[in-house]
């Protein structure tokens, strides 16, 4: 009997308190324990991959999967076994951030079963947090030549900041939802309701660009044209004029969406658009007409982003999707990486050792940072809300812009470099 009593004592004394756990144990002493149990040791390393980019894959052919022969960006590790398993470990340690320390009043301090931190993960940090929007950012920019930073939101401003100080510099109220906005050279474009406005940040001008019907969700510009997708699902091009009155002429309504234009990126000579009719549309930037629609998404796309000969497409269907080409120059799905959320954003970059690293924006308030090719996951960050957009900046820096109108700025922190012996 002692025995026995001394067995479930020691078990009891190594159990955690659930009531501990959610911060509501009132027994003084407490027979269960107020410290977290220790957890086996994760999986370690990224590194273990039979392949690397541009590279012949070591292993033998029979390990190499059917896209594995492509070159650069999604060559394949061989083995998704390592990849699948460090992300599992991560997923497996890596808690929620404390909705109350977002705003300051959580109480539990280090006891706090919640992550107090706005990222998980190395090789990157904060710098310094931008809350002066009052809701979602819907643009970033970094005109080239300037030192200052652009930022468009629904509360109808856009800000200018003063990259050397961080301070807001000028607001201009535009009356309306800002809903996109990009820059390209010495220019800034703003989508709004039925039109995009235009401003020379050299000269000072500004120009109204009319013609889209409902919000612009969406803009970018390859081939000397600006793109911009309207919500009635068309797609309105502008070239340069000389023309006194505009620098810009209207020369295409791009028409075949049913549904809003939400996404859109160039690459390979193509423009790509996304829409809430579930579909992506491939256009010839010279012809501009539609060569083929893509239609294996479930739900609206969300985001589109070029990489080297790749196509990758996010969606509310919680699905990644990398698209290469295949014979006659058609597309098709190579990869598919599903999330637990639907997925906001898309965006790539280089790490400081510059290795490629994917960021999937989800509907769980969170980024998730992959290493690609292998999907394993590097880190991850938090906002108050789902991120809306993010943007590369000079010197390592990159911004976040969420639902809430936070607006982050993020730095690559450098490899430390070891002394030859």
């Amino acid at each position: 009997m002692d025995t026995k009593f001394a067995r479930r004592t020691e078990r009891i004394g190594r159990t955690t308190c659930s009531y501990w756990r959610a911060g509501k144990c009132n027994r003084n002493p407490c027979r269960f324990v107020h410290i977290e149990t220790p957890s086996p040791p994760a999986a370690c390393g990224y590194g273990n991959t039979a392949y690397s980019y541009g590279k012949k894959p070591h292993s033998s052919s029979e390990n190499t999967p059917k896209y594995g022969s492509k070159k650069a960006l999604l060559r394949d590790n061989g083995d998704r076994g390592d990849a699948t398993r460090v992300a599992k470990a991560f997923k497996k340690s890596s808690p929620r951030i404390c909705k109350y320390w977002i705003n300051n009043n959580c109480v539990h301090g280090e006891q706090c079963l919640y992550l107090h931190s706005w990222f998980r993960g190395d090789g990157f940090s904060t710098v310094t947090k931008l809350q002066e929007h009052k809701k979602v950012i819907t643009g970033i920019a970094l005109p080239v030549g300037s030192d200052k930073l652009y930022s468009g939101s629904t509360d109808g401003t856009v800000r200018i900041w003063d990259c050397h100080t961080g301070q807001c510099a000028k607001v201009i109220n535009l009356g309306a939802e800002v809903t996109s906005l990009i820059s390209e050279g010495s220019w800034i474009f703003v989508g709004l309701q039925n039109a995009v406005k235009a401003w020379n940040i050299q000269t000072m001008s500004e120009f109204t660009l009319d013609g889209p019907k409902g919000r612009v969700r969406a803009m970018t510009v390859g081939n000397n044209t600006l793109f911009a997708g309207a919500e009635d699902g068309v797609i309105f091009a502008w070239r340069g004029s000389s023309k006194a009155d505009s620098p810009f002429e209207l020369v295409a309504s791009l028409t075949g969406h049913t549904k809003a234009v939400v996404c859109l990126a160039v690459g390979c000579k193509m423009l790509y658009s996304g829409s809430m009719d579930q579909s992506i549309k491939v256009w010839d930037m010279d012809t501009l007409q539609c060569t083929m629609t893509l239609n294996d998404h479930t739900d609206a796309v969300t985001s589109l982003i070029c990489w080297d000969q790749y196509l990758l497409s996010s969606s509310s269907d919680r699905t990644i999707k990398v698209w290469a080409c295949i014979e006659a120059g058609s597309l098709e799905v190579i990869y598919t990486h599903t999330e637990e959320n639907g997925v906001v954003s898309l965006f790539g970059m280089p790490d400081a050792e510059g290795k490629p690293i994917l960021f999937s924006s989800c509907r769980d308030n969170s980024v998730h940072m992959y290493e690609l090719p292998s999907f394993s996951e590097r880190g991850r960050l938090f906002a108050k809300k789902d991120v809306a957009l993010i943007e590369l900046g000079p010197g390592g820096l990159f911004f976040t812009g969420d639902e809430s109108g936070l607006l982050m700025v993020w730095k690559w922190l450098e490899v430390p470099k070891v002394a030859s012996s």
